[in-house]
C-alpha cells in the first residue's frame, strides 16, 4: 500500500501525540494507519511492509490494540488472511469506561484524605479540591455522554 505525504505526517503526528500517553510507537502508528488508510480493512502484511515493522513488532501493536479494544479482525469465507480494522463505533463506552476509571481513583483519593493528618491544611486543601474538581468532570462527563448517545 502506498500512502500520500499527508497520511505519512498524520500518521506520524497521531503516533508521537500517542506516544506521549505511554504508547509504545509501533502500536501508535499501526493505530494511525487504520485511521488513515484508504481501505477499511488491512491484512497483517500490508500493516507490515506499509509501516516498515518487523513481523513481531505487528503482532505485539496488533494484539495490544485488539485487547484495549481499539482494533478487531475479520475473516472471509474461503480465505485464510485475517482483515484489521479500527473499532470507532465504542469510543463513548470506552471514554466513560476510562472516566469511570478516574472516579475510582477519586473514591481512593478521598480515603487518603480522611487518613491525612489534619496539620497539613494547604495540602488536603488541594487535595480536596483534586477530589472535587474530579467528581465535577466526571459528572458533567457523563451527563454529555448521556446527550450525545441521546442525540443519535
Amino acid at each position: 500500500m502506498v500512502l500520500t505525504e499527508k497520511q505519512k505526517e498524520l500518521i506520524e503526528r497521531f503516533g508521537v501525540l500517542n506516544e506521549k500517553y505511554g504508547l509504545p510507537p509501533a502500536e501508535c502508528r499501526v493505530w494511525g494507519l487504520f485511521l488513515v488508510a484508504d481501505k477499511v480493512e488491512l491484512t497483517f502484511e500490508e500493516i507490515m511492509e506499509t509501516l516498515h515493522l518487523s513481523k513481531g513488532g505487528t503482532s505485539t501493536a496488533l494484539n495490544r490494540l485488539m485487547m484495549t479494544n481499539h482494533v478487531e479482525y475479520i475473516t472471509k469465507l474461503g480465505d485464510k488472511k485475517r482483515y484489521f480494522r479500527c473499532k470507532l463505533n465504542n469510543w463513548t463506552s470506552m471514554t466513560k469506561e476510562n472516566f469511570e476509571k478516574f472516579d475510582e481513583l477519586n473514591s481512593i483519593l478521598k480515603e487518603i484524605l480522611e487518613a491525612r493528618d489534619p496539620k497539613t491544611h494547604v495540602f488536603n486543601k488541594d487535595l480536596k479540591q483534586v477530589t472535587e474538581f474530579l467528581d465535577f468532570i466526571y459528572k458533567e462527563l457523563m451527563i454529555a455522554i448521556e446527550k450525545w448517545e441521546n442525540k443519535k
